[in-house]
Order: structure tokens, then sequence, then C-alpha cells
């Protein structure tokens, strides 16, 4: 192999470094390490049945709902024990979801929040305004939410 191949060679393997660290130090920091309150005694809990629905699908299962008078939000939506369909944090500017409903999940600012996890966005507001109801239906587009507690 001449010099000029072995330089060549060397620089294709650093230049390919370097765009795999570029890419691993630009995706590091796209993920946020918001600051969640945790939950307190003062924050409100409620458990029950959420019946969600969309067009094609009905989807009934247990949730568990914990808010405070601030505005900090988290629900978690289950079937049976141990399996999680969709877990959500979220305060007056950004939101984590995760589960399988979620598909990846997302975490980021609400405001920037992906189409298919907006109405599950809404659902903080309407517990905030109403939080002593045993019902609670919200209608967001094609998705109907129906909480019994």
């Amino acid at each position: 192999m001449s010099l000029i191949a072995a330089h060549r060679a060397v620089a294709t393997r650093a230049a390919t470094f370097l765009a795999v660290i570029l890419f691993c130090v630009t995706s590091c920091t796209t993920i946020s390490h918001h600051e969640f309150s945790d939950p307190a005694a003062s924050w409100q809990t409620k458990s029950g049945q959420l019946m969600y629905r969309t067009p094609n699908t009905t989807l009934i299962g247990e949730v568990l709902v914990r808010f405070s008078k601030t505005g900090d939000f988290e629900l978690t939506m289950s079937k049976g024990p141990g399996i999680t369909l969709l877990s959500l944090r979220q305060d007056a500017t950004f939101a984590e979801v995760k589960g399988g409903l979620a598909r990846q999940g997302w975490s980021g600012p609400v405001a920037q929040a992906p189409s298919q996890l907006r109405s599950w966005l809404g659902l903080r507001d309407q517990f905030l305004r109403g939080p002593d109801r045993k019902i609670l239906r919200y209608a967001a587009g094609n998705e109907t939410f129906l909480f019994r507690f």
C-alpha cells in the first residue's frame, strides 16, 4: 500500500469516527433533562377506569391520575398488573410520554408535541378545571376519553 493510500484510509476512518461522535453529541443535546416535581401529599390522586376511543379503536384500562394545584400532572394507564400502556408527566410547559400507546415515546416542550399526542396533553387542563369530578369526558378531534373514578 502506498503512503498516499494509507493516509487516505486513515483520513476516511477519522472522518467516519468524527461523524459518529458529532451525531452522538448532537443527539444528546436534543434529549432534555427537565426536572418534574415529585408527587407530594398535597397532590390530588384519583384512580379508576379510562375508556379511550378513536374511530378504529376502543381501549379500556385502569388509570391513575395525580395533579397539583400548581399544574403538575401525571397519568398512568395500564392493562392489568405490570402492563403500562401509557405514562405521562406534564407541567405547564414540558411533557414526557412513554409506553406502548406512545410508540417510541416523546419528551419536549408541550407546544412542540407531535400531533398524535396533543389530545393526551390536553387532559392536564381538563383535570385542573374540574378536580372533583367523578366522571370526566374529553373529546379532541377524533379521540374521546371517558374517565370514571
